[in-house]
């Protein structure tokens, strides 16, 4: 891994994506995940998966640009997934996904769950629908899950009160997981 220098309160090592299962490309849920992932991170996720560009590929078990999708995904530090609320929960794109994942296959990856919806009804659909699919596939979850009101996606301050609480939970995470991965670069660790 490379020298790390800290940004945000997270070091720059972790590996980020995001992983949007909006129906429409380049939705306000895909523009909610990059920016949640450049205030964690401090840029740009890389990964970027808009599930919707997968079209039917995502129903096709045999299909090799999903399964490098998984692949890349199950490597990462940290992964915002993230999705609009469609009857109450999640959507069905994202379940599909998230289905091509073996038991455990996402253990030690820092997972933020992010949901969308258009009003407060619905906020504790990502902790209650999403949160729980990412524990039983062994993600570490270490914050709350992030629900917003779409029309506040593009509104930095609305993310802030979640990021002021989660930030830190996020670096330790992160930190413990590069400890464990036994790097050999621990000077710049993020206090818990």
């Amino acid at each position: 891994m490379s020298q790390s220098t800290e940004n945000n309160g997270l070091t720059d090592f972790p590996r980020v994506g995001i992983v949007v299962g909006n129906p429409k490309p380049g939705s306000r849920t895909f523009q909610a995940a990059h920016h949640l992932a450049e205030q964690l991170a401090g840029r740009a996720p890389d990964p970027a998966v808009d599930l919707a560009s997968f079209g039917s590929g995502l129903l096709d078990w045999s299909d090799a640009e999903v399964d490098a999708a998984v692949q890349t995904v199950r490597g990462l530090d940290l992964v915002i997934f993230a999705s609009p609320t469609f009857k109450a929960s999640y959507t069905g794109l994202l379940k599909v996904f998230l289905d091509r994942f073996p038991s455990n296959a996402l253990d030690g990856v820092v997972a933020v769950p992010l949901m969308l919806g258009a009003g407060p009804g619905h906020a504790l659909a990502p902790e209650v629908f999403l949160r729980p699919v990412l524990a039983e596939l062994g993600a570490s979850i270490p914050a709350k899950a992030l629900y917003l009101i779409d029309t506040d996606h593009d509104r930095p301050e609305a993310y802030e009160p979640w990021l002021a609480a989660s930030r830190g939970r996020i670096a330790a995470a992160l930190n413990a997981r590069r400890a464990a991965a036994g790097a050999p670069d621990q000077a710049n660790e993020v206090p818990a």
